[in-house]
């Protein structure tokens, strides 16, 4: 008996809390959005309706965590991962097939009365497999056939994810790289991320011009700051800057015009492309030793390459809906009682709410049902009306708790099985935390993704009930090492 309270009181009861609490507070703000004429707080036991269901979903959760905090050996984990893998591969593809169409998206299996999303559990499957896989001994990430082995582990339901036109699913992925870069992964690769969203950006809100030009000044900015030279650096930018404006002008000289078949962009970039590429080549052949150069060159020139794809990806890949979607979150179209209804609805929603909200289940907006899907990817502006500034604060707060204790946990421990897993349960619950709640107040595009222990949804409620389940056990095995 003293050894049971012992390992009770060694969980992590920080992280066990804090998730309890939300899941209880999205319970109870799922049947605040669709209570109906449910006046009395009893009702929430209705299980004909999907509050009551929700109910039903957090006790199956809560019984998978018990079993595999109390049942299941922390090994067991590791020795079924690519097998869990492998079976979560099949099960997505066979969703292409078989699966039920919802707001697009076919990603949805039904079983009898329930529908299980593939896409929730493909993550658990994905970060387990990548633990193993870099937990290996003598694993690498600088090395060429290791890091092969890693993006095909990610990539391979990153593509079957997106053929179902489940893009939020998809996105979380990008998390990973984080786990990537905390286990020795070039610093390069967050950069050209980041690099290629604004690009993608700038390509659309002005042209190929302005985003390819961009990109040369940043590049001259971290060249010569990088060298100590700031006064050289910035007038040298200058110069560039000033020079870039006039080139659109000269090639609309008449005389030039007449004979000039390529647009400003095209020969900007023609130009400065075959300018980095020989540096790029003369650096490695000559000057091997000067690697932050010649990987900055690299960067330039994908970026140079990607912003000529971005129209082509925003007209002919992206759907309707993806690209209405993107106009409005960039302020292309203003369309408040078309594409952009749910945003504008929710942020009314949260503006209203004040300080301290109008209280559980007196929410005008939620209980009027302005805000479409707002028990699932818009429950964030339930708890900003009914719950205001203060609650919406609670549960950041809650979930920052939850982030950072994962990533000091992992941080600590000495199992490399642990830590990646750790990180890996981390970053899926912060990309989804982002994402949803930017959308929600219009600082991301509307994105179909739910609220991590908040949002009704059973398979997304179990998916990351079971990974938090898996790290606490996996830590507190470590911690008997």
């Amino acid at each position: 008996m003293a050894i049971r309270k012992h390992t009770y009181r060694n969980l992590d009861w920080t992280l066990i809390i804090c998730y309890l609490i939300l899941v209880f507070f999205g319970w109870l703000n799922i049947f605040s959005v669709l209570h109906g004429d449910k006046t009395s707080i009893l009702g929430i036991f209705d299980f004909t309706q999907k509050y009551g269901m929700h109910l039903v979903w957090i006790i199956i959760s809560l019984t998978v965590a018990f079993l595999i905090i109390r049942v299941l050996p922390a090994n067991f984990w590791q020795g079924i991962a690519w097998p869990a893998y492998g079976g979560v591969i099949l099960l997505l593809m066979a969703t292409l097939v078989l699966g039920v169409s919802s707001h697009g998206s076919q990603s949805w299996i039904q079983i009898g009365g329930f529908r299980l999303q593939p896409a929730e559990f493909s993550k658990i499957t994905t970060a387990l497999a990548l633990a193993t896989v870099m937990s290996k001994y003598g694993f690498s990430i600088k090395n060429i056939s290791d890091i092969a082995k890693v993006a095909g582990l990610l990539l391979l339901p990153m593509a079957i994810i997106l053929l179902e036109n489940e893009t939020g699913s998809m996105l979380v992925y990008v998390g990973f790289l984080v786990v990537l870069y905390r286990e020795g992964m070039s610093g390069w690769i967050i950069t050209l991320g980041f690099l290629t969203v604004l690009e993608f950006i700038l390509t659309i809100i002005t042209s190929p011009y302005v985003a390819v030009s961009l990109g040369i000044c940043i590049f001259l900015l971290v060249y010569f700051f990088r060298r100590d030279e700031y006064i050289l650096g910035l007038i040298v930018v200058a110069l560039s800057v000033v020079a870039l404006v006039f080139i659109p002008k000269l090639l609309e000289i008449d005389a030039i015009a007449a004979i000039n078949p390529l647009p400003a962009a095209a020969w900007l970039s023609i130009i400065a492309g075959g300018v980095v590429l020989f540096f790029i080549v003369r650096l490695t052949l000559r000057f091997p030793r000067l690697k932050f150069e010649r990987n900055a060159l690299i960067v330039l020139l994908c970026g140079i390459l990607f912003v000529h794809s971005v129209q082509f990806f925003y007209n002919n890949v992206l759907q309707d809906h993806q690209r209405n979607r993107i106009d409005v979150f960039l302020g292309l179209v203003d369309d408040p009682k078309g594409v952009g209804y749910n945003l504008h609805q929710s942020m009314v929603a949260i503006g209203s709410g004040g300080l301290f909200g109008k209280g559980f289940m007196n929410g005008t907006q939620t209980s009027l049902g302005y805000v479409p899907e707002q028990e699932t990817d818009f429950i964030f502006c339930t708890i900003g009306e009914e719950w205001g500034l203060l609650g919406a604060l609670a549960v950041l707060v809650l979930y920052f708790v939850i982030i950072s204790r994962l990533i000091i946990l992992a941080d600590k421990t000495k199992d490399t099985f642990t830590r990646v897993f750790g990180y890996s349960v981390a970053m899926c619950i912060a990309v989804h935390v982002v994402i949803n709640i930017g959308m929600t107040i219009g600082l991301m595009p509307v994105i179909g993704i739910p609220l991590p222990y908040l949002s009704y949804g059973g398979s997304a409620l179990l998916a990351f009930t079971t990974m938090l389940a898996i790290f606490i056990k996996l830590e507190f095995d470590s911690r008997k090492i």
